[in-house]
This record gives C-alpha cells, structure tokens and sequence, in this order.
C-alpha cells in the first residue's frame, strides 16, 4: 500500500521547468533606458488571424504554465488603456485612413509595452501576447504601407523568444467565424481595401493575402508555423512541448 502511494505522488508531481536566461535584443532601436539584461521573463507569441484559435491556445498555455509554478500576464491588440477604447470607436465608423489606423495601432502596442511587457519581463514573468507587431505590419504592407517604415516603427519591440503561427486556410477561418459570430468582421474581410463588393468573396482574397505575407515574413522572423487545421488537443500538445524546450532554452 505504502509502495502505490509513493508511486502515485511520483507520478503526479508536476514537472517545473527553472527557465533558462535570454539574451535579448530589440528590433531596431528600442526603448532608451532599457537594460535587457534585467528582462529575465520570457515572451511568447501566439500569431494567427481571427477564427484560428489564438485565444483557446493561449488560455491553455496560461493554465498549464500557471499549473507548473510560473507567473503569467497576458497582452493582445487594442488592450492599451492609453487608446484602445478609441480605436474600437473609430474602427466602427470604417472611415480610419491606413495610416491613421497604423499610428492607432502602434499606439496601442508602445503603451502596452512600457507599461505592461517591459516590467512583467522584469519580473520574471511568461508574457503571453495574443499577437504582436507581426500582425500589425501584415495588415499594413497588405494595405500599401512601406516596409521599412513599419521596421522603423516597431523598432522599440523586444525579440520574442518564440512565435508561433497558428495557420489556418481561409476556407476554414470563413467556417469558424461564421459559426462562432454569424458574421464576417470588416477590417477583417479587408472591405476597405475593394478587394469584392461581396464580403464573403473580400474575406477570403483578404485572408489569402495575409498568409502569404505571414509566409515571406517567416523567413525573416523565424515564426514557429502551427497546424491551426487540427483539434484544439492536438495543438495545445505541440504548444506545450515547443514552450517546454524554450523555457529549457533548446
């Protein structure tokens, strides 16, 4: 009896993994008065378009780190106590110029960053952000926007120490949008853009757009590309094994 309670406590224990220490970096010229060797959490990225399952992973990777010891904050677009609630207003009219949208959107992460990334990253936290300037400068090169503009802009970003891309057809995000709003978002369908009169027939030339930016920026950026396509188990599994080796620092 005493030999099956020891094995079951055994087998129970979580396994913690002790994170090992980054070497950080920013994109371009980052944040003056930053010193990186104190940012001691990691950050972790989870990119993907609306309907592939971005949030479900996250709360998952949330609870399975939390359940494992470590301390999380999460962050995601237009979440900024700064701008976010004006930019949603704004969004509703669909009358925000391209780069009014950028310089929103830009807003809204440099506000999250210095308030929020910066000092959890301080702390030792896992910061979890439910997309990141990847998605914010695949939206505005798909809108005409110059590329190295956008690199200058978001040069104040930390290097993540993973992103993962959860790749879903257009097909299938069309699906899953229907079912979960029964509806099709406009920015999101790209309407502004004259893609098609017809929202369904914008949405998936849009989203077709989006993934071949997300594509060539890959090769860029390193993104870990997910097969979105599968059930939410089967994902959350291969998130949890590829953070497990970057908190070990593999």
């Amino acid at each position: 009896m005493k030999t099956r309670r020891k094995a079951y406590g055994a087998a129970s224990r979580k396994k913690i993994v002790v994170p090992s220490p980054t070497s950080r970096r920013f994109y371009g010229h980052g944040v003056p008065g930053v010193d990186l060797g104190q940012l001691a959490g990691k950050l972790i990225v989870v990119e993907g378009s609306d309907g592939s399952g971005r949030s479900t992973q996250i709360a998952k990777l949330v609870e399975w780190l939390e359940g494992n010891g470590h301390a999380t904050v999460q962050v995601g677009l237009s979440r900024s106590t700064l701008v976010s609630e004006e930019l949603e207003q704004a969004k509703q009219g669909n009358i925000l110029s391209h780069t009014t949208m950028s310089l929103f959107y830009a807003t809204d992460f440099a506000d999250q960053l210095e308030n929020i990334i910066l000092p959890a990253l301080r702390a030792g936290f896992m910061v979890l952000a439910d997309r990141y300037i990847y998605t914010l400068m695949v939206r505005d090169i798909v809108r005409g926007a110059d590329e190295e503009w956008l690199r200058n802009l978001y040069g104040i970003a930390p290097v993540p120490d993973v992103v993962f891309y959860l790749n879903v057809t257009p097909e299938e995000l069309v699906q899953r949008n229907f079912a979960k709003k029964h509806t099709l978002d406009y920015w999101e369908s790209g309407m502004d853009l004259g893609l098609s009169r017809d929202l369904f027939d914008s949405f998936l030339k849009y989203q077709s757009m989006v993934a071949k930016e997300y594509k060539r920026l890959q090769a860029t950026y390193g993104f870990t590309i997910i097969d979105a396509n599968r059930t939410p188990d089967e994902i959350n599994q291969e998130l949890q094994k590829k953070t497990e080796a970057v908190l070990a620092g593999k």
